[in-house]
């Protein structure tokens, strides 16, 4: 019984160890399976001011708060049973982490600006386009970086089969959408991008 209880303990610690490394790996093969095999890591002005501010309100305000509580629990004596301790630590790699993998972003971010192409009516990376599919639904999207992905809100990843099926098309083209299920035709209805910010 003594030697399964150690069993048990030993297992729970395997599968709860916390590793930076691993955790980096994870987010490094991430980044791999999105991007296609040399291509860029393409981002929108928006989307790398928002990678950017997260990781400047992490550095400079989420990071030195919690710091500031681990330092405190740890003068309170025992760590081991202190909530206050454990929790800070384990956000403080959560946020350090976050923090690597930010900067990896930035650092591999190419910034392409959609406005070049306003007024232009071919599909490019950052358009907004409008599209019929095969059941007469109409849908609108946005073309943006792996980074700004919001299906919720209409973004939908340049690397996805949709995107791909869209660029490069006009408007009034048909396009052909490869699924699963076979080939899906959808008809572009409308292109849009946004107006250059001027000074």
């Amino acid at each position: 019984m003594g030697r399964q209880c150690r069993y048990n303990k030993a297992m729970n610690k395997a599968f709860v160890k916390e590793s930076d490394n691993d955790e980096d790996d994870a987010d490094a093969l991430a980044l791999a399976q999105a991007i296609p095999a040399g291509a860029k890591n393409y981002i929108t002005p928006a989307g790398y001011q928002a990678i950017k501010d997260e990781l400047l309100q992490l550095i400079d305000v989420d990071r030195p708060e919690v710091v500031r509580i681990v330092h405190w629990a740890a003068s309170n004596g025992d760590r081991s049973e202190n909530g206050d301790y454990i929790y800070g630590k384990r956000r403080l790699r959560e946020i350090d982490r976050r923090i690597r993998f930010l900067t990896k972003r930035m650092d591999s971010a190419a910034v392409v600006d959609p406005s070049v192409h306003h007024g232009n009516d071919q599909v490019y990376f950052g358009a907004t386009v409008s599209y019929l599919n095969k059941t007469g639904e109409e849908h609108t999207v946005t073309i943006v970086g792996i980074d700004e992905l919001d299906p919720l809100r209409g973004k939908i990843s340049w690397v996805s089969p949709v995107a791909r099926a869209l660029t490069k098309g006009r408007e009034g083209d048909i396009v052909t959408l490869q699924t699963p299920l076979g080939a899906e035709e959808l008809e572009i209805l409308s292109v849009d991008y946004p107006e250059p910010i001027t000074d």
